[in-house]
């Protein structure tokens, strides 16, 4: 147990009136006007927004197997800098965690690093074939309760498999992201949104309907099943229009969207630089408009980073043969409170539903995305609404460096993270 006790002076709870937190033993003992011990640690929060701990429901952090990219370790340094307490780690590792005892892998090496929850994302199919169903139920009974079920990276093409893991999970409780996406339609080796701008740079393209059909008949399934269907990644202003009209009829579908799709287009690709190659790639304008007002407007659950690194021998080639990613732990807040804060298309309060709340709630961690009131675990995010921050990808804390913002400058940043009350981040250092 953590016995430190941490005075937070005069944050801005959820954006809201100022108040102090006192947090003792990993646990918020009392907010508004606190008196705090003498030898309690003091935490300046003056001008600070604080909101539940951040919680990320795509990352790659890339160990087992690719530890060249990424490790647990520095993934969760990683989280820690960007404000997250949390952070869900895709199952296309090698070996795949297609299995409990790979799972309870994953989720112990978080344990041991100890600056965020780690909680592995169980693969659907066994090494994400797409053909025989995982250990779903192993994997939710184990130590690690994994409770999402992703192939992420290989969409469940078979609708037969599809049905079978929405029956199966449903009875625990469970949910299946799915990378939305038909090969089929797309091709073997698409690399871009297949438009004007895809022919005039000689690129194989894929439309947008080949995110948008597989949408459409997921959230069918789940009508079909009376089970839990989450779009990872959503890219499309089609894919927005599904969402929206199966909410309006009770499916029980959520979707995520990623700080790059928000702001980014298919222009960028002129240049040929391979940073920009993402799966799904990145929109028109149009497209990147509509997703930023699903994301205002509910339609939209959650902003999650799929933080993609990469080594340089992955990411350094011609564009079609470039590794698909970008990173996205570190600059997620910054983008959000550029994007949506900064022009009045939120308030932090809504930053907090969309970045830990709901997060939390698609996930099942019952710890995370708290009110931030007296009893509730001590996950906080920090932010510093008018800091004016400028990315350096060579300043990252991930091993890789395929950062599609560097250079640009942000308007609002993460001052601290603090997870089970103790402090992680803080002043630009993270606290092992």
């Amino acid at each position: 147990m953590n016995e430190q006790v941490l005075h937070i002076r005069g944050a801005q709870i959820h954006g809201a009136e100022a108040a102090d937190i006192l947090v003792e033993g990993g646990r918020i003992t009392a907010v508004g006007k606190v008196s705090a011990p003498a030898k309690s640690v003091k935490l300046d929060a003056d001008g600070l927004v604080a909101l539940p701990g951040l919680v990320d429901l795509h990352t790659h952090l890339r160990e087992p197997g690719r530890e060249d990219a990424e490790t647990i370790a520095t993934g969760s340094r990683a989280a820690a800098r960007g404000g997250f307490t949390a952070v869900l780690a895709m199952a296309n590792t090698n070996p795949v965690t297609d299995t409990a005892e790979a799972a309870e892998r994953v989720f112990d090496l978080g344990r041991n690093v100890g600056l965020v929850d780690v909680q592995p994302v169980g693969a659907v199919t066994k090494e994400l074939a797409g053909q025989e169903l995982a250990e779903l139920g192993l994997m939710a009974r184990s130590r690690a309760k994994v409770r999402v079920f992703s192939d992420d990276g290989k969409c469940v093409q078979d609708v037969r498999v599809m049905r079978r893991a929405l029956e199966y999970i449903r009875d625990f409780g469970g949910v299946i992201s799915q990378h939305s996406q038909d090969h089929t339609l797309a091709g073997p080796n698409a690399c871009c949104h297949e438009g004007e701008l895809s022919g005039q740079l000689g690129l194989p393209g894929w439309p947008a309907i080949a995110e948008e059909v597989i949408v459409a008949r997921d959230v069918m399934l789940a009508k079909h099943t009376g089970s839990r269907v989450h779009v990872a990644h959503v890219s499309t202003a089609g894919s927005v229009d599904v969402i929206r009209w199966a909410k309006s009829r009770g499916i029980d579908v959520t979707a995520e969207v990623t700080p790059h799709h928000l702001m980014l287009t298919t222009d960028l690709l002129v240049g040929y630089d391979p940073t920009f190659k993402v799966n799904p790639p990145l929109r028109p304008q149009e497209d990147v408009q509509a997703l930023r007002d699903a994301l205002a407007d509910g339609t939209i659950d959650a902003v999650a980073t799929d933080h993609a690194p990469h080594a340089r021998h992955d990411k350094e080639h011609a564009f079609v043969d470039a590794a698909f990613g970008m990173l996205g732990l570190e600059t997620a807040v910054s983008v959000i409170s550029e994007l949506m804060v900064t022009t009045g298309q939120m308030s932090w309060a809504e930053v907090a539903k969309v970045m830990s709340v709901n997060p939390a709630r698609i996930a099942g961690l019952g710890d995370h995305g708290r009110a931030l009131a007296v009893g509730d675990p001590a996950h906080i995010t920090l932010i510093d609404p008018s800091a004016e921050v400028t990315v350096d990808r060579d300043e990252s804390v991930s091993l890789s460096r395929n950062n599609p913002w560097h250079g640009r400058t942000f308007k609002g940043g993460v001052a601290a993270t603090v997870y089970a009350g103790r402090v992680t981040y803080r002043d630009g250092v993270v606290s092992e």
